[in-house]
């Protein structure tokens, strides 16, 4: 099966996230089929905190692919913000 999930990035206490789509059985961090965006979660200033291309995500949804947990929420808060943004 397929998964949209976090893969981690960054140095120790600076943790930074990819946002992949990947083989559900393959590691955390392991080769991916496709990278559609990332999470820092530690951004300050002008820094771009979370950044997605919901149309590879849709298109991956569309074909069966299970979002995680954490991932689901973070696209969730992504579509509030850009249709407030609207």
């Amino acid at each position: 099966m397929v998964t949209i999930r976090l893969s981690r990035r960054g140095a120790k206490r600076a943790p930074f996230y990819q946002i992949v789509v990947t083989d559900s059985r393959a590691r955390r961090d392991s080769g991916y089929i496709e990278r559609i965006g990332f999470f820092n979660p530690v951004a300050r200033g002008q820094e771009v905190p979370l950044e997605i291309d919901m149309a590879r995500v849709d298109h991956w949804l569309e074909r069966g692919a299970a979002p995680s947990e954490r991932v689901g929420q973070l696209i969730k808060n992504h579509r509030k913000q850009t249709a407030a943004a609207s």
